[in-house]
């Protein structure tokens, strides 16, 4: 019995001792996303950004239309290891910029260069998920100087970009009718986790998007009319497709690369993981990832820092 009650105390006293090195990661709320969120002041406007953490840096790039509150996991899980700064992209999440900002994915890689000069980083590692993909990609191309690594999750690659699918959304925008999607999710929490609002992204809507996440991702979209039409702009510059004049950089990017592809989305299939696979000459190569949706980041944070953390080597 002495010897029972003596082990258990140590084990209790190891446990008190470890304390925070064995805690589980603390994600944000959306109250402390909102409240961590910082600007830096670019010539074609205020550009909203999160961090957490120190040491290099590792930039995170959002999907459309969420913003950086997508990574609050993974910022969480990685903050020992990199200094992560979740930036919203031009027309999106809380960056506020002028009436007639370029918002195509070259203007958005020029605008991530930027801020990493106002911010005093020389090079980051990129994470990026959907359209911001095919931003990290112009990124390595235009700027490898820039870029440590790459992980790179299901989204724009080469003539893909859009995908055929993402063309509806387009129209829509090009009609104005996308604000009222954005609407009608802030109003209805069930239409949007079903599969016609943004849950149609998730393998699990109905444990991710809470009415705060919505709020937080989609509130700015419906604003002041800039940027009730800056939401839906974003979608419209996407066209012309600016990646395959870029690949024959990507076949001289020197820099570690690996892929995450989800499996279960309806834009992005595993032969563009391969192209990439196939393009990138030090590619890490691709873990497909089964019953995962093109959102998964958000929903499998401990994946996405098991595989930074091995592509970085920490």
């Amino acid at each position: 019995m002495l010897r029972r009650e003596v082990l258990a105390a140590g084990a209790s006293l190891v446990a008190v001792a470890a304390g925070p090195a064995l805690a589980a990661p603390t994600e944000w709320t959306a109250g402390q996303f909102h409240a961590a969120r910082r600007f830096v002041d670019l010539e074609v406007g205020k550009i909203a950004y999160a961090e957490r953490g120190r040491g290099r840096a590792a930039i995170f790039l959002h999907g459309y239309p969420l913003n950086g509150f997508q990574w609050r996991g993974a910022m969480a899980r990685l903050a020992d290891h990199r200094r992560c700064i979740a930036i919203d992209l031009m027309g999106l999440g809380y960056s506020d910029v002028a009436e007639d900002a370029d918002l195509s994915p070259l203007a958005q890689a020029a605008m991530v260069v930027a801020a990493m000069d106002r911010l005093g980083l020389r090079e980051a590692d990129l994470v990026s998920n959907d359209s911001a993909t095919g931003v990290a990609q112009l990124i390595a191309a235009h700027h490898p100087e820039r870029v440590r690594s790459l992980l790179l999750t299901n989204g724009d690659v080469d003539t893909n970009s859009p995908p055929p699918p993402f063309m509806g959304a387009i129209e829509a925008a090009r009609k104005d009718q996308l604000v009222g999607w954005f609407g009608k999710q802030l109003d209805d929490n069930a239409f949007a986790r079903s599969h016609d609002g943004i849950g149609r992204g998730y393998s699990r809507p109905d444990q991710v998007l809470t009415p705060a996440v919505v709020e937080t991702y989609l509130r700015p979209l419906v604003g002041p009319d800039k940027r009730r039409r800056q939401g839906q702009d974003y979608a419209i510059a996407m066209l012309p497709n600016p990646l395959p004049a870029a690949a024959p950089a990507l076949h001289g990017f020197d820099k570690p690369v690996r892929m995450v592809w989800a499996r279960n989305n309806e834009l992005f299939g595993d032969e563009w993981a391969l192209w990439l696979d196939h393009t990138f000459p030090k590619s890490r190569g691709v873990r497909f990832v089964e019953d995962a949706n093109l959102f998964f980041p958000e929903e499998r944070p401990d994946l996405i820092a098991e595989e930074a953390r091995k592509l970085w080597g920490v």
